[in-house]
């Protein structure tokens, strides 16, 4: 285990570089599975996530080599089609292998998976869908597994998602590309990186297309081929990086930016008074604005304002004049950065946003809310916030709380790092880059 020591107070100024989307290369490593063929992929992240995943693949009979950022992955025959439960429980995004394992090989095992614990994310979304597609899918309690087989392989299906879902989107499309027949996906989510995953398998000879508004159309093929892919930039670190130069009054320039991603996120942020302007095709500098001051947010599912932008955006609003709300109506749980940032000094507190009909209104399953949870905090600001000893308990909330730090006065501790890990490489020495005074030290030192 490590810890993250930083000093806050200074202005970000300098160039950093965004890596590739985690949210991309989990689900491009799952294509290896469909195909016996190599993968090559380029501008592979080099996160905890993705290692996870490489040995959930290895344990199917996958193998690769890793140079640099770059990854040559192959399909060398999976005989078990089984993935072990220290290995798969760890990882969320595991549960995707499932729908491959099944149009391939007929059968799959897979546990119940892991990753970050944000709300319930229910798995019964994606295994009943994969039912109507022809699986026989249990679950058992006695050894936490799932237990598929499809004994035909799969076929096509129309299937219409109750609530938006990026997952069990992508679940679908690498089950469905290999199944018998035409399977129509309504109610599909509409994020870019599941446009990256329909890209990567029609070049693989996939036959897949958005044919309406938040409707996708696989007609499924025999088999599919190798391909050299290069993964997009991730623009959940660049929202990360333009944060970090408004609330330290900084000066940054983003490379590998991404700005046809990041509309949503460029209304609110001018709103606010902050500042960017492009430098050039893939640049863009961002920087503080002379009266910066609080804005209102709901997230929602793409094009809206996402989910994974609300925590360090909580932080910018502790810096700003004004009172500020957030509103999470994606996943049930996802303010557990709040009483981290009250010991900062933030002045923030939860409410119930008024919502006629919360059943329908929130995109997670309103019976799986816990008594107590709150969907709305409200942010006063300015406030000079202070140092503290800090503990991250999800990705997203790891990276505020480093945001908070460098903003912060005096030194702060940060544990639980391995989870800024999962989605953001090598986070400390980029932001050395940028004149960040951070270090990582083992919890033993």
């Amino acid at each position: 285990m490590d810890k993250f020591i930083v000093t806050g107070g200074t202005p970000l100024h300098g160039e950093i570089t965004v890596g590739g989307a985690k949210n991309v290369a989990l689900k491009v490593l799952v294509a290896a599975l469909l195909t016996d063929e190599e993968l090559i992929i380029h501008n592979l992240p080099l996160l905890r996530d993705v290692f996870f995943m490489l040995e959930v693949l290895e344990s199917l009979g996958v193998v690769h080599r890793l140079n640099g950022h770059t990854l040559v992955i192959q399909n060398k025959g999976t005989k078990h089609p089984t993935v072990p439960l220290e290995v798969g429980a760890r990882l969320r995004t595991s549960s995707m292998v499932i729908g491959p394992l099944l149009a391939r090989f007929g059968k799959a095992k897979i546990p119940n998976p892991g990753g970050c614990r944000l709300g319930a994310r229910p798995i019964d979304r994606h295994i009943e869908a994969l039912k109507r597609m022809g699986a026989e899918i249990k679950y058992s309690s006695d050894d936490g597994y799932f237990y598929g087989h499809a004994h035909d392989g799969l076929h096509g299906a129309t299937i219409e998602f109750s609530k938006n879902t990026h997952t069990g989107t992508e679940t679908l499309i690498l089950a469905a590309v290999l199944a018998r027949g035409t399977t129509i996906l309504k109610n599909a989510a509409e994020e870019i990186e599941i446009d990256e995953l329909i890209g990567l398998l029609n070049a693989m000879g996939g036959k897949i297309k958005r044919t309406k508004k938040r409707e996708i159309t696989i007609e499924g093929v025999s088999r599919l081929g190798g391909t050299e892919y290069s993964i997009m930039p991730d623009r959940n670190e660049e929202v990360t990086f333009a944060l970090a130069a408004a609330i330290t009054h900084g000066d940054i320039i983003v490379r590998n930016s991404q700005r046809s991603a990041l509309a949503a996120f460029f209304e609110k942020f001018t709103q606010a008074g902050a500042l960017y302007e492009g430098v050039d095709g893939n640049s863009t500098r961002y920087y503080a604005g002379g009266n910066m001051h609080a804005t209102d947010v709901v997230t929602l599912p793409h094009p809206g304002f996402m989910t994974d932008w609300q925590a360090p955006w909580a932080v910018f609003m502790t810096q700003v004049k004004g009172t500020s709300t957030i509103h999470e109506t994606v996943f049930e749980s996802r303010f557990s950065y709040v009483q981290e940032l009250a010991k900062m000094g933030a002045r923030i507190e939860f409410f119930d946003p008024p919502v006629d009909k919360p059943e329908a209104y929130y995109n997670f399953n309103w019976s799986d809310r816990i008594s107590g949870y709150h969907q709305g905090v409200r942010i006063h600001g300015p406030t000079k916030l202070h140092n503290a000893v800090l503990e991250i308990d999800d990705l997203r909330a790891g990276a505020t709380l480093i945001l908070a730090a460098l903003v912060a006065t005096g030194e702060s501790y940060i544990h639980g790092v391995e989870q800024v890990d999962r989605g953001y490489e090598d986070i400390e020495s980029r932001l050395k880059g940028i004149g960040a005074h951070i270090d990582r030290i083992k919890e033993d030192a």
